[in-house]
């Protein structure tokens, strides 16, 4: 016996009494509709919250076309991801590539260059560079900071660029 609708933590303890089958009994006349679901728990929430939901009126009419709304606007995906060779949980880990060329200076490498009889020197880290103790994104922000105006990095330093020719080599 399922108590009255308005008692719902003894609807819950009555419901969980329930075996799948039976649960799954009520939630197609509570419903008006079957099931496919075969987990006990999710069918006796369901289940309480439909029951809620009718004697208490469920969704008004603006959040319902709000939810609408929003369902529309979502990004869905429309099928499964595909299927890894691996298989499901499998870590695979790859190198970090910052998009440079084989030929850029590797991390704990140290760039050298004379500007304007100053010695520039910059350290290549793992993710940016290191001048006078402040890390930087780019060389290009290096090379602005150091001549106060826009300069390629790459050609400011000397550098093979990536279509395989050596940077600019204009000293001011």
């Amino acid at each position: 016996m399922i108590p009255t609708p308005d008692d719902t933590p003894a609807t819950v303890k009555a419901l969980g009494r329930l075996t799948v089958p039976e649960l799954r009994h009520r939630y197609a006349e509570v419903f008006g509709e079957p099931t496919r679901s075969n987990h006990k728990q999710h069918l006796v929430k369901r289940i309480v919250w439909r029951m809620q939901a009718l004697r208490e009126g469920g969704l008004s009419e603006r959040a319902r076309r709000r939810a609408l709304e929003l369902a529309d606007d979502a990004e869905i995906r429309l099928s499964a991801p595909r299927a890894t060779a691996r298989g499901p949980g499998t870590t695979v880990a790859a190198a970090f590539n910052l998009g440079r060329p084989a030929s850029f200076p590797k991390p704990g490498a140290v760039l050298r260059r004379e500007y304007k009889g100053q010695a520039v020197v910059v350290r290549v880290l793992p993710r940016g560079f290191e001048y006078e103790g402040e890390v930087y994104r780019s060389l290009t922000a290096i090379a602005r900071k150091i001549t106060g105006a826009h300069w390629n990095g790459v050609s400011f330093f000397g550098l093979p660029s990536a279509r395989g020719r050596k940077g600019s080599e204009a000293d001011e």
